[in-house]
């Protein structure tokens, strides 16, 4: 690489295979609909999503060297992506997540990021031979489909101790992920309702209080998000909240990978946070309406 890029997007690069019907759903039904598969995963939707918005950001991630991962590779070049610094497996399949939606929502989803875990550190080498500035002091997407361990070792590793951290979970089920970063008082968690609970150990009626709660048990700053309801933000300044502006739901899955990419390139420019958040805000309503191509 010959220039740094604006930030690093560091998890979970992987095929999306969405079924998508335009009908309610609920565990069981059998509705038609429309099947597709796109580049995702939480890495690439936020890459993806900052590249929208006129940032250069390049990928650390595990991409195998079969066929899907070739495509794959391509098409998140296409896409704006420097992927010079992906760590490629000899021997580990490209990751795959599955998802079925309705005009409800997610009815299921499953994420098969086996490989990524399986490359553990060996994502971040570009970090340590020299391909990106040492310590890194620049923006950093992060998200919670790493290992506890590697995450642990992020948070306390003093290659990013200057960096602008942003760690979004990836899903409740991997929420827990990110202790380390409350533990550390460490970067940006960009979490929703249920996520913040979990971390907490604690029920939350509203993204405010949760945002209280995150703040309360150690986190530096924490962005709560809550479907169609207000969204929080909580840090050392205090919290503001905000409404997001009603839309219909056309697509659900990458919403919120949309939402923090905005909100990320929103303050990299400089925006003041009640701005960030209502640009945040307007992308991902854009977003889940469908008005915005992926």
């Amino acid at each position: 690489m010959t220039a740094t890029p604006d930030i690093l997007c560091i998890g979970s690069v992987l095929w999306d295979v969405i079924g998508r019907s335009e009908a309610a759903m609920r565990q069981g039904s059998d509705m038609p609909g429309r099947i597709s598969r796109l580049p995702g995963g939480v890495a690439l939707n936020i890459g993806m999503a900052l590249a929208r918005f006129g940032l250069h950001p390049a990928l650390l991630t595990a991409v195998g060297r079969d066929a899907e991962g070739d495509e794959l590779i391509a098409a998140c070049a296409l896409r704006g992506l420097t992927t010079d610094l992906v760590y490629r497996s000899e021997d580990l399949p490209t990751d795959r997540y599955m998802a079925v939606e309705g005009s409800n929502g997610l009815i299921a989803a499953i994420a098969d990021a086996h490989s990524l875990e399986a490359a553990g550190d060996k994502i971040l080498l570009p970090l340590t031979d020299g391909s990106l500035p040492r310590p890194y002091r620049g923006a950093v997407a992060l998200d919670g489909n790493l290992t506890l361990d590697l995450l642990a070792g992020i948070a306390a590793s003093p290659l990013l101790a200057e960096a602008d951290l942003r760690i979004a979970p990836a899903s409740p089920g991997k929420a827990l992920r990110l202790s380390p970063f409350m533990q550390s008082g460490r970067g940006t968690l960009y979490v929703n309702l249920e996520e913040a609970g979990l971390l907490c150990q604690s029920g939350f009626e509203t993204s405010r209080a949760a945002a209280e709660g995150l703040l309360a048990r150690g986190v530096r700053r924490a962005i709560v998000t809550d479907g169609g309801n207000p969204v929080s933000v909580g840090g050392p300044e205090g919290v503001i909240t905000q409404a997001p502006p009603p839309v219909h739901v056309a697509r659900v899955t990458g919403a919120g990978d949309t939402f923090m990419a905005a909100h990320i390139a929103a303050e990299l420019r400089g925006a003041q946070a009640e701005v960030a958040l209502t640009e945040a805000l307007r992308a991902a309503a854009l977003y889940v309406s469908g008005e915005t191509k992926i």
